[in-house]
């Protein structure tokens, strides 16, 4: 018995040692990639400061197409280290000159050059663009901290780093210059209290190792200078690598390196002072350093924030389903296409056709908000013609109910209410926009009687919109999100804390809608809207009188002096609007899909990224070559097979929620 169970463990390892050696034989290791080619970020190094350092991201190239991130694997050393040293994968500056860097991974080899200057200058610590960056690195300045709106226990400081003025007077002149010791940095309380070397609501927060941490205390130790008026500020910040990267498992790692333009010209690595958010951390996941670890199948968003600069790394994370192989089913138009490659990328089965009864029943609900007819269900079970499917869905499109129906859905985003606009009020303007869509006015001219309207609410129901409108910030916020799909209602206080919106853009667009005016008449119901000649808009903060100003344009400073509202509805209905037609495509598929590509539908940010991007594009793209026409690109998503397939899941999109 002792022996057959030898004989049993022996088998067992043999098997075991079978299944290694063809894990590990020739005929595997074949089908792996081949590394084809190394390249280096930034291309060339030059760091001109005793306070600058180039974070290096280093790519595989391969032969199956597939890209890499090596930054971690590579061998990374410096010709001359009197000149610059490699700490992990930062190039630091030690004294004037130039070093080779030299890189070597899985037998490749490859060599950049780093030229050091000023070594022998001082470089003081920016209290713009390092302190405060610093503590916005380690959420001093957030919400939940002492940048809400009362601070915490009696230090406040204003929200991610927005108003320099007060920062200034918290950290160096409040409490008699407690919070600051440049004689002692070390014993400053702005460094004691996170590292809680003295008590710390907020915990600990920082460490003395940290780069934030340097900064700070070496700002402290300088004497808390402020910037030279005339020093060089920073316009703009530069992600590396580009959105759009692939990355297939096990490779799911990526180094982020970011760079800040400056107005002189200059540029400078602040990758150790830039925030770091993933879009969705079931997926990926980013570490303070910029580090992002994927953690399954899917797309994410990493959002950069530098001071108020604000930029997207989209990343796509890919790996192999077992058993998964690609259907190919049939395509109806674009949309499936489009559809069809996101799926197939990230290896999911899109779900069998439904049913002729589900098709109905959910195009009659869809469409025209009503159930279908027992007759209608048996007539269009019993047609056997090909594309009988299309031809109910022109005829639904023609009936009286869709506009009816869709114009309910317009009137919640309108706020079309009694209370709001009166019961005849409501009437007219319900009326109004069912005729639009009836008539199937183009979107842009729809939205241009809204934007432009005036006169008698009665007389021109489109007037409406400003009287739920009510006031110039109403308006901003309302068209913004309506027309727009963005949230502006931060920027009215502060800039935006997520999103690229500042207070300056919020006072901008509110320079277009300032100078409308409400009057009630002596008529029941009736509202007269009308515009001044004259207003200006004062950003609270600064004072500053504000310009007209729109998203990509900048200022308007030869608006029409009559009604700016006309300047901007134009740059809003323009083929080229980056908002206007993905945010009214967008809100169509969420009412047929039941989810957005963007979802909420009518929150586009960069934290809140399309689930396919390249369909976004074509239907926005499509929209406007048709001249805005609602009726045609609805059509074009009913008619898709992705719109018509099966509720029921297979074994391969159980988990496909977007």
């Amino acid at each position: 018995m002792g022996e057959r169970k030898k004989y049993i463990f022996q088998l067992r390892w043999l098997g075991i040692l079978i299944v290694l050696c063809l894990v590990c034989s020739p005929a595997s290791a074949a089908k792996k990639a081949k590394l084809l080619q190394v390249e280096v970020f930034p291309p060339v190094i030059v760091l001109e400061g005793v306070r600058e350092e180039a974070q290096l991201v280093i790519t595989g190239h391969y032969s199956d197409g597939s890209i890499r991130d090596l930054t971690r694997e590579a061998e990374i050393t410096s010709s001359n280290e009197q000149v610059a040293v490699i700490q992990g994968s930062v190039v630091v500056p030690v004294d004037n000159g130039s070093a080779d860097i030299n890189i070597k991974v899985t037998g490749k080899k490859l060599s950049t050059t780093a030229t050091v200057s000023n070594q022998d200058k001082p470089q003081p610590v920016s209290f713009l663009y390092d302190t405060l960056a610093a503590l916005s690195k380690n959420n001093c300045n957030a919400g939940a901290c002492h940048g809400s709106p009362s601070g915490k226990a009696g230090f406040r400081l204003s929200l991610r780093a927005f108003d320099p003025k007060l920062d200034e007077l918290t950290l160096i002149r409040e409490d008699f210059g407690r919070r600051t010791n440049s004689l002692d940095a070390d014993n400053s309380l702005l460094l004691l209290k996170p590292l809680m070397k003295v008590a710390h609501g907020g915990g600990r927060q920082i460490r003395s190792g940290d780069p934030a941490y340097a900064v700070v205390r070496d700002w402290i130790a300088e004497g808390c200078h402020m910037d030279a008026a005339d020093a060089p500020q920073p316009v703009s910040i530069e992600v590396y690598p580009k959105s759009g990267r692939i990355l297939e498992k096990p490779a799911f790692g990526q180094q982020i390196s970011v760079w800040a333009h400056y107005s002189n010209g200059s540029v400078r690595d602040v990758t150790k002072l830039a925030v770091y958010t993933s879009s969705d951390v079931e997926v990926a996941d980013v570490d303070r350093t910029g580090l992002v670890s994927g953690e399954r199948r899917g797309e994410i968003a990493v959002i950069v924030r530098y001071l108020e600069f604000i930029e997207s790394c989209f990343l796509t994370f890919t790996e192999d389903v077992e058993g998964f192989q690609w259907n190919d089913p049939p395509v109806h138009n674009y949309v499936d296409t489009l559809v069809d490659e996101k799926l197939q990328q990230l290896q999911y089965l899109a779900s069998d056709l439904c049913t002729d009864e589900e098709f109905i029943r959910r195009l009659y609900l869809d469409v025209i908000g009503i159930l279908p007819s027992l007759d209608e269900v048996q007539k269009f079970a019993e047609d056997s013609s090909a594309n009988k499917r299309d031809v109910l869905v022109d005829a639904l499109l023609q009936r009286p109910e869709y506009a009816k129906f869709w114009a309910l859905k317009w009137g919640d985003l309108l706020r079309l209410t009694s209370g709001q606009v009166t019961p005849e009020g409501v009437h007219k303007y319900y009326r109004w926009v069912e005729r639009s869509l009836r008539e199937n006015k183009p979107y842009d001219q729809f939205a241009v009687e809204l934007l432009t309207a005036s006169g008698s609410t009665l007389s021109n129901p489109a007037g409406n919109f400003y009287r739920t409108a009510k006031d110039m910030n109403d308006c901003v916020e309302t068209i913004s999100q309506v027309f727009m799909g963005a949230r502006l209602q931060c920027a009215k206080c502060h800039n935006h804390p997520f999103e690229r919106w500042t207070q300056d853009n919020y006072y901008g667009m509110a320079a277009f809608f300032n100078r409308i005016q409400r009057k009630n008449t002596k008529r029941p119901n009736e509202m007269f809207i009308w515009i001044t000649d004259s207003g200006d808009v004062t950003q609270p903060r600064t004072g500053q009188k504000m310009n007209p100003w729109v998203p990509g344009q900048g200022e308007i400073t030869d608006s029409d002096k009559h009604d700016p509202r006309r300047d901007f509805a134009q740059w809003l209905t323009q083929a080229d609007n980056p908002f206007f037609a993905k945010i009214e495509v967008n809100r169509i598929w969420s009412h047929v899909f039941g989810r957005g590509i963007v979802d909420p539908p009518d929150d586009f940010r960069d934290t809140n990224p399309p689930s396919n991007a390249a369909l976004l594009e074509r239907l926005a793209s499509e929209f406007v070559a048709s001249g805005y026409d609602r009726k045609a690109i609805l059509a074009a998503m009913l008619k898709s097979r992705t719109y018509q397939t099966s509720y029921q899941p297979n074994d391969f999109n159980t988990d496909d929620v977007k």
